[in-house]
């Protein structure tokens, strides 16, 4: 993992990585997090390669509510887990991305260009 600023990146590990730790790159690798706050917030991208594998905080959704959050809207729900970040899944296994869960409410944290998702 390189840490720079307020995010981390993953980098495959390689023999030329110690030399490549001596310099201040730009970026390096594929953002897999981001301080918000005082929280780690991992990225979609991140989310939709190794969301699969989480056991907690999933949130299956169907196709409406989906639509619901792309227009914006807030999402009623009551789950019980903490207020946090979730792992919002569309059918049995297709990961989106993720939502933010705050007192019984959903609201999206997928931006746009990043979404992969099946036709809805």
């Amino acid at each position: 993992m390189l840490r720079q600023k307020r995010s981390w990146f993953l980098i495959r590990n390689s023999a030329v990585l110690p030399a490549f730790a001596r310099l201040k790159p730009a970026q390096a690798g594929i953002k897999a997090f981001r301080q918000v706050g005082d929280f780690i917030k991992p990225t979609t991208r991140i989310i939709q390669g190794f969301g699969r594998w989480a056991s907690r905080s999933m949130l299956h959704l169907d196709r409406s509510q989906v639509r619901a959050l792309w227009r914006g809207e807030k999402i009623s729900m009551d789950l019980s887990i903490d207020n946090g970040y979730v792992i919002l899944v569309i059918g049995a296994h297709d990961i989106l991305g993720l939502g933010l869960y705050v007192n019984g409410r959903v609201s999206s944290q997928l931006p746009r260009k990043e979404i992969r998702s099946p036709m809805l």
